[in-house]
């Protein structure tokens, strides 16, 4: 049986993707024009490999079978066409990085100008979400993440600042009218405004001192979701709603502004920096091989 490989193209970025209109978004196409190659491939194999509803797409079995044995070919075949823009004077093609709320807003836009600039025939993708993801079938070619477990097949390069902090702080209107916490204990008495994860887990609040370690779950009168919701829970601390907890390079603005005031620095957590990671067990693309060897040369300085 002979396929057109646009079609097989298609029912890779539908099922990646997860439904129609994402992979219209990710693939630069339309959700119709989508539809109408899954439903010729479909008529052409006699078999469905979507189950749709109106709020809905899934893979069928037939449709999981197809996915993983298509898969790494189509892999090889993006791969064997980077080998060609090897050969380019000009390393030329797209970077895909699925990366945390805090390394989009904290570490990269101290290397993405730099790195553009340097290679224009480059095009950066950045997916910025909480979750920890297979990267490769979220279709992305790299991940960055901080102090996570990583799969066996991964390699871990570090980017950005080598070591950061959690830092505490609180509007000088809120410590006139509650005073300030002199113990991370002290905080169960204070409002604290939380973060909890795409999962649900509740962000933990992390102290230390010398060879004291503390973990604290505060109380306060609002919850957000880490990622989105984190400038939600710097501004109403700037309001004087409560005490925030976060990272130290996030808060440096507002402290040099005045309108929050650290706390408890002699506790601040030291945590290592974030990570580039991205999978082994294959030939790197030309367009993350050059990211690599440009985020090596130009390291971040170990600490502030």
């Amino acid at each position: 049986m002979k396929l057109d490989l646009t079609t097989i193209t298609a029912f890779i970025t539908v099922a990646r993707a997860g439904g129609f209109r994402e992979g219209a978004r990710l693939s630069g196409g339309s959700a119709s024009r989508l539809s109408d190659q899954i439903r010729r491939l479909e008529s052409q194999i006699g078999v469905r490999l979507f189950n749709r509803s109106t709020r809905s797409v899934s893979l069928t079995e037939a449709g999981e079978g197809l996915l993983k044995r298509l898969s790494p070919a189509l892999d090889e075949m993006e791969l064997a066409l980077d080998v060609v823009n090897s050969y380019r004077d000009r390393p030329a093609g797209t970077l895909k990085l699925n990366v945390p709320t805090a390394a989009a807003r904290l570490v990269l836009p101290h290397i993405l100008p730099a790195f553009l600039a340097a290679y224009p025939d480059i095009r950066v993708e950045v997916i910025a979400e909480e979750s920890f993801v297979d990267v490769l079938a979220e279709g992305c070619d790299a991940g960055i993440r901080y102090d996570e477990s990583l799969e066996l097949d991964m390699i871990a390069v570090p980017i950005g600042q080598r070591t950061q902090r959690f830092a505490t702080a609180a509007s000088p209107e809120y410590l006139e009218k509650h005073g300030a916490p002199e113990h991370p204990r002290d905080l169960l008495e204070h409002a604290c405004l939380r973060g909890k994860f795409a999962s649900g887990a509740m962000h933990s609040w992390e102290f230390e001192r010398g060879d004291e370690y503390l973990e604290i779950n505060p109380t306060g009168p609002l919850l957000v979701r880490l990622g989105g919701g984190t400038d939600l829970a710097v501004d109403a601390a700037c309001a004087g709603t409560g005490i925030v907890f976060l990272f130290e390079d996030w808060l440096q603005p507002y402290f040099d502004s005045g309108k929050l005031v650290p706390l408890l620095t002699d506790w601040w957590l030291t945590f290592p920096g974030p990570k580039l990671y991205y999978p082994g067990r294959r030939l790197v693309p030309t367009p993350l091989r050059t990211f690599i060897d440009f985020i090596k040369a130009h390291p971040a300085p170990i600490s502030r």
